[in-house]
């Protein structure tokens, strides 16, 4: 097995619950709390600027209302994505990869990237995510663990981006699921804690894979 750059504890979308997830406000937390390895899910908005976002609707977590893919980089720029989690962190905007890139590489944490394609908007997801990826984390000690449900957003961010480690989301492991990581040439499998069972984890090992547990 190839050795393995990253930490074993990940904070979920940056901080957890202890603040507004997708932000820099939560990277700020979740760094602070000594964490120094980040996931975040990123998304392309209607413009083609790649923002941090889950839902590919806007309204559970920002002021805003609609489609992520129907709004421009400037109309997200506006919304206020912290309210809905406190009034502490009332204000605290969208940010944009590049925002987070810096955060994160002047801070020294390491990040799993959990491509998240608007329906419809695998490939350009991918390989968008993939190129800036790349870029931003040029020359880093550690690079981005790039990730995802969709195989065609993997195979494509593979293409875009080879030198990138790729790792494969699973909810619960149906047939083949080991052999459809290896296709893509993904690094690790991310499973459902709830699936994580003993025989899975030392099958997924056997086969050559790290094997991360999402709650």
């Amino acid at each position: 097995m190839t050795p393995w750059p990253y930490p074993a504890y990940i904070a979920h979308r940056g901080g957890g619950a202890l603040a507004p997830e997708n932000t820099l406000a939560a990277m700020r937390v979740g760094f602070g709390h000594g964490y120094r390895m980040v996931e975040f899910d990123v998304k392309l908005c209607g413009d083609g600027t790649l923002v941090l976002m889950h839902d590919h609707t806007l309204e559970r977590t920002t002021d805003g209302r609609g489609r992520v893919a129907a709004l421009t980089w400037g109309e997200i720029a506006r919304l206020d994505a912290g309210s809905w989690h406190s009034a502490a962190f009332a204000g605290e905007p969208v940010p944009r990869l590049d925002s987070v890139a810096r955060f994160l590489i002047a801070n020294g944490v390491a990040c799993n990237i959990e491509i998240k394609p608007c329906p419809g908007r695998e490939r350009e997801t991918a390989a968008a995510v993939a190129v800036e990826a790349q870029a931003l984390w040029a020359g880093a000690e550690i690079p981005p663990l790039l990730s995802s449900f969709s195989e065609r957003a993997l195979e494509v961010a593979g293409r875009a981006a080879p030198d990138l480690p790729r790792g494969l989301l699973v909810d619960e492991p149906a047939e083949g699921w080991l052999l459809r990581a290896a296709r893509l040439g993904c690094k690790s499998i991310h499973l459902n804690h709830r699936h994580a069972t003993p025989e899975r984890i030392a099958t997924a090992r056997q086969a050559g894979f790290r094997l991360l547990a999402y709650t």
